[in-house]
């Protein structure tokens, strides 16, 4: 499989964003466990929760420091496993 790429994403009310990907996944996801968080307290201000975006090399971001890896928000859409994502990866892996 190809590295996962993200092409849309929105914020949504209450701690949600929905993403888009490449193949046609598509789907909402609740971040208020991460918002809730005293780390993220900037999450919780609306303009900056707004300004959600994909960055060049993939991830979804607000800025430099508040970012998500796409891998782990794809397998959380679908319910693949990093390793079912990636089975080459992790034959190289074992092999070394």
């Amino acid at each position: 499989m190809e590295p996962v790429q993200p092409v849309r994403v929105e914020a949504r009310e209450q701690s949600r964003i929905w993403v888009e990907f490449a193949d046609g996944v598509s789907g909402e996801l609740d971040l208020s466990d991460m918002t809730g968080d005293t780390g993220f307290a900037e999450l919780r201000v609306p303009a900056f929760w707004q300004s959600v975006h994909i960055t060049d090399y993939r991830a979804i971001a607000w800025n430099d420091e508040i970012e998500l890896c796409p891998d782990s928000i794809y397998a959380e859409l679908t319910g693949l496993t990093l390793r079912e994502m990636y089975p080459t990866a992790a034959e190289q892996r074992s092999r070394v």
